[in-house]
């Protein structure tokens, strides 16, 4: 018999939310069937009208609210949640803390680790304005060429100049490089017909230095009138420091390019984390919240429990961040990333410092550890912050296999650290308490965490 959803598309139903999914949409229930409904809060009543019906759930959009959730404030820009940029700025700060604590407590409980306790979100006195790199595509609207964000789940551009969670003087540059790019005419990238000169301009701005990259990324090969357009940049934007061309003429999802033109001045720009000097290149991966990224490190250090006599593998290091700052604390830092690039930038980095007790390797982290690990490569701590997808099984089982006194898990996806926490488990392990999440990227689901592992 063919399953009949309880709700029908453009109905509308009277619902209370019951939750917050980790994206951060509220979920009503209608006969134990999921509904999503973005901008809606746990405890509120509210009519809404069905958008959406797939087979295991729909999708429904607020048409009126019968009561509020005292959590509620007031929206910044309606714009920060169609494209997703802010999608949790109607929940009141605390809460937003509150409830990325408890969606990484949840997830421990859902597997029976009862036991974990999660502590409070560490969070931001200024919980707004702290992104230190944009992407910012650039489109034709109305025949002009403009810039700001898609809607969420299309390629609609919506235009914006104020991006809410950016630096600000990032927000102010990107309207001054519009304008300029404007002047001279420079003809916006057209997705459907892959025509068009610019697709994305992208800024980086150092945090305590002050010094700023441009970036702009074009399907084109040449970027007619080139040179006035960075002399006008150059004049406009007093911080910038390196103007770089990034060629990417492939139809792809992919931002950039593997061709790259330094239009004038450096090939990077420099800035300071936890006191030490770091150099970023355009295509640098670089955490994003500097403020909370200090944090971040000095947990981590602090819960690795250094002396100065310690052996530590520093897994998907990227440009040395946490390698760096744990060299000063520890006899020996192995540091071991699969982007070459990433792993010259590190080497630079280190020199940058002055520091001599960090080896870099490029490769695969589980690769790598499990030559390490023939090698006879005895760690006392192993630091791992890997990408969303988590762990490897073979990294997990090449770290256990080392014995290290410690396993420090940065994590950026809390599904993912549940799964390897009950692998390191099985591999005699344990949680030393509490998981303790940061927030790195306020106004959005998305949560950080560091999680000590424990020999057993």
């Amino acid at each position: 018999m063919k399953f009949r959803a309880p709700v029908s598309k453009n109905e509308t139903y009277d619902v209370t939310i019951m939750d917050l999914t980790y994206q951060g949409m509220g979920v009503a229930k209608i006969d134990s069937f999921p509904i999503f409904v973005a901008n809606s809060l746990p405890g509120e009543e509210i009519v809404m009208k069905v958008t959406k019906v797939a087979k295991t759930y729909a999708f429904g959009r607020v048409m009126e609210w019968k009561s509020k959730s005292p959590d509620r404030v007031e929206d910044k820009d309606a714009q920060y949640t169609q494209t997703g940029i802010a999608p949790l700025q109607h929940l009141a700060y605390p809460a937003q803390l509150e409830f990325k604590q408890h969606q990484i407590q949840e997830l421990f409980y859902k597997v029976h680790l009862n036991s974990v306790e999660v502590s409070p979100t560490i969070g931001m006195d200024k919980p707004y304005g702290y992104r230190n790199k944009a992407q910012i595509p650039v489109r034709s609207v109305n025949g002009q060429l403009t810039t700001g964000f898609y809607r969420r789940n299309s390629h609609d551009l919506v235009p914006m100049e104020d991006f809410y969670i950016q630096d600000p003087e990032i927000d102010k540059a990107i309207v001054v490089v519009r304008d300029i790019l404007r002047k001279y005419h420079t003809a916006p990238y057209n997705e459907e017909n892959h025509t068009g000169v610019i697709k994305t301009i992208m800024v980086r701005r150092g945090h305590y230095s002050h010094e700023m990259m441009i970036v702009l990324i074009t399907r084109a090969k040449k970027i007619p009138m080139n040179f006035e357009i960075t002399e006008e940049i150059r004049k406009q934007l007093p911080e910038v420091k390196s103007i770089i061309q990034n060629v990417n003429a492939a139809q792809t999802n992919v931002l950039m390019g593997k061709e790259e033109k330094i239009l004038w001045g450096s090939a990077v720009i420099h800035d300071t984390l936890l006191g030490q000097n770091f150099a970023i290149s355009a295509d640098s991966f670089y955490q994003v919240n500097p403020v909370q990224t200090e944090k971040l490190y000095e947990l981590a250090i602090k819960k690795a429990g250094l002396t100065g006599n310690e052996t530590v593998i520093d897994a998907y290091c990227g440009i040395g961040t946490i390698s760096l700052a744990m060299a000063q604390h520890a006899k020996t830092v192995y540091g071991v990333e699969i982007v070459d690039k990433a792993i010259q930038d590190a080497k630079i980095n280190a020199k940058l410092n002055k520091i001599h007790n960090v080896k870099f390797f490029t490769g695969k982290a589980e690769e790598q550890m499990d030559k390490w690990q023939h090698d006879g490569l005895e760690p006392d701590v192993i630091v791992v912050d890997p990408p969303r997808k988590g762990l490897a099984t073979e990294f997990i089982t090449a770290a256990t296999a080392m014995t290290p006194k410690k396993v420090v898990y940065v994590s950026c996806n809390p599904s993912t650290l549940v799964r390897d926490v009950q692998l390191f488990m099985e591999n005699g392990y344990h949680v030393d308490q509490p998981v303790v999440p940061i927030d790195q990227f306020p106004q959005t689901p998305h949560v950080e965490s560091v999680t000590v592992l424990v020999k057993d």
